[in-house]
């Protein structure tokens, strides 16, 4: 018999994404907060910001008394201020450090058990690529000081479409990761199924790139062809129209998972990230996602 993906994974949703009335750290978060602690489906969520003191502090005592593990990512707060944390102004660099300290602090006092970021924007050339790996490096060994031991995450993401970041091919990702954990072993890399065709990589190339420095995995879709509603990183519901990823891409992205070690009894975090379309309810598509898990797990070859 198929064993269940509860025995290998702990499956989370990214809250802002489903809910992206709060991405901002605004908006109805506690009851969309609730909606997802109140489902036994998800083991996991994924906030970001809150703003207001009073509706942190609610959120973090209804997000414990959830049992969800909760973790945090500050990639709105960056990409929402246009942070960059290897930009070439030490001024701008700095900013983009204060900022993720920030998120670091939030991220512990909401009983987070990390916190993720993303690079900067990729250099203008390839002359440049050195000194911008140079100066992420800088800020990654300072914000990993800061942190004290709380694991910091980074995300890799496409270096030519949309976001256009200085770390997204993963093999590179994988070896600056490696590179600094020689100082900070707490650090580690994040991948997403959404941003592999945004990347120009297959499933199964990019996770044997990161398998000894992956501790996240993100688990969604996107659109690439020219002109069509939501091309780029827009994390569309699975099987949208001209998407890249359904249920047949989920199970081989879990099986690739399962392959590289990823999955197994210590029960490693995969989310969805999933954004309502314009006009979509939210539930909906977050309904559309967890049918999506069953079908791919239901597909797959082999099982944890």
């Amino acid at each position: 018999m198929r064993g269940s993906w509860t025995d290998c994974m702990k499956v989370g949703i990214i809250h802002f994404m489903a809910y992206p009335q709060t991405m901002k750290g605004e908006g109805p978060i506690l009851e969309t907060l609730e909606k997802i602690a109140a489902d036994e489906f998800f083991d996991c969520v994924e906030i970001t910001t809150i703003k207001d003191d009073k509706v942190r502090e609610e959120a973090r005592d209804l997000l414990a008394t959830s049992g969800l593990t909760v973790a945090y990512g500050a990639q709105p707060r960056l990409l929402g201020g246009k942070l960059d944390l290897n930009h070439g102004f030490e001024a701008e660099r700095q900013k983009a450090v204060a900022e993720m300290k920030a998120a670091i602090d939030e991220a512990k006092y909401m009983g987070a058990v990390g916190c993720a970021f993303l690079s900067g924007k990729d250099a203008p050339d390839e002359s440049g690529r050195p000194a911008a790996w140079g100066r992420l490096k800088d800020s990654v060994l300072e914000l990993c000081a800061y942190a004290e031991g709380f694991p910091l995450v980074m995300e890799s993401f496409d270096y030519d479409v949309d976001k256009c970041c200085l770390a997204g091919p993963n093999a590179a990702c994988a070896e600056f990761v490696r590179d600094v954990r020689q100082t900070c072993p707490q650090f580690g890399l994040m991948v997403d199924l959404s941003h592999f065709p945004l990347q120009h990589e297959a499933t199964d190339d990019a996770l044997e790139a990161v398998k000894d420095v992956l501790v996240h995995a993100h688990m969604g879709n996107c659109v690439m062809k020219d002109g069509a509603p939501g091309t780029g990183d827009q994390h569309p519901r699975f099987g949208y129209p001209n998407s890249e990823n359904d249920a047949g891409d989920v199970a081989a992205y879990l099986q690739g998972l399962q392959r590289i070690g990823y999955l197994g009894p210590s029960r490693p975090l995969v989310s969805f990230e999933v954004k309502p379309a314009e006009g979509e309810c939210p539930d909906l598509v977050v309904a559309n996602a967890k049918r999506t898990l069953k079908d791919a797990w239901a597909r797959m070859r082999c099982c944890c």
